[in-house]
């Protein structure tokens, strides 16, 4: 399989339409457009019934002590975890392209609607929905694609890789909330055969 974007390059910057923060002078970040990018794809096996869409985030702090506070560094040597930003199952095996912004236009605060998806896809929970559990103007269920907003003082890049799945079954038995670890777990026994590409962000202006 092949995946390309028109969004942008694989291995390439991420431009700020696709990410949940933006840069600001004034306040390190502000909320972006939160688009989410064009995917076309291609090649894909006989017998694909359906396909699966997940992006995560390899690079995010397993230690959240100095993210975003004034003074301190996110070290590069501090281990890092995934962070999922895009889970949607189910999509029409007929299906070979998504179109910039047609699952998500802007920021939606508490969380955009689910399961359901456009094109009659599945989807699951972001780990936005955890991000914000505690904030009270924020928190709710964060379904769908929520985009790039890494620490503005992380001293690395972060990777986003956007994998498309092609798969053996129709629709997944699945029901309720899943998260991107559920979602990947179901997957297995189904992949025919996959298709990834990366793109990078940074809120570090040191970084720019």
């Amino acid at each position: 399989m092949k995946l390309i974007s028109t969004s942008f390059q694989d291995g390439g910057i991420i431009p700020g339409d696709f990410a949940f923060c933006i840069p600001d002078d004034r306040g390190h970040v502000r909320l972006g457009s939160n688009q989410n990018p064009h995917l076309r794809w291609d090649d894909a096996p006989n017998g694909t019934k359906s396909f699966a869409i997940i992006c995560h985030d390899p690079d995010v702090p397993s230690k959240g002590d100095d993210v975003n506070q004034e003074g301190k560094i996110v070290p590069a040597s501090l281990p890092r975890v995934d962070f999922f930003h895009w889970i949607v199952l189910n999509l029409p095996a007929d299906m070979t392209e998504i179109k910039a912004g047609s699952f998500s236009k802007e920021v939606t605060p508490r969380g955009k609607s689910g399961p359901e998806a456009p094109f009659g896809g599945f989807s699951g929970l972001n780990d936005y929905t955890a991000w914000f559990a505690s904030d009270p103007d924020m928190q709710g269920q964060y379904y769908g694609y929520d985009g790039p907003c890494p620490p503005w003082n992380d001293s690395i890049w972060h990777r986003y890789i956007f994998t498309v799945y092609a798969l053996d079954i129709e629709k997944m038995p699945l029901q309720g909330t899943i998260n991107g670890k559920a979602a990947l777990e179901a997957l297995q026994g189904h992949i025919l055969g996959k298709a990834e590409i990366t793109g990078k962000y940074s809120l570090n202006p040191a970084l720019s």
